[in-house]
């Protein structure tokens, strides 16, 4: 009999598609966030697999990238019209 394991961009997958379907779950902004981050989770999982330990930590990386790219977006461009970002609690800039 043989073993199988799964590898990390298999386990980020499946935490991906989890949050997924609980953003469903959820209406409004909270369902729309929600599904942006599993499939911010799944964008990067290529590199992610290479440099992580765990899918947690995987679709973190993941995630954060891509809140970096839109905070780089956002400051070259200068406008809540081009990039779609509003400031408020919820902004990225401290």
């Amino acid at each position: 009999m043989g073993r199988s394991f799964s590898s990390v961009r298999q386990d980020l997958n499946s935490v991906a598609e989890r949050w997924a379907r609980m953003a469903r779950l959820r209406e409004g902004y909270v369902q729309a966030s929600g599904e942006r981050l599993a499939g911010w989770a799944k964008q990067h999982s290529s590199e992610a697999f290479f440099g992580c330990n765990g899918p947690a930590e995987a679709a973190l990386f993941s995630v954060l990238i891509e809140v970096q790219r839109l905070r780089d977006r956002h400051a070259s461009a200068g406008t809540e019209a081009e990039t779609g970002i509003t400031g408020g609690d919820d902004d990225l800039d401290p």
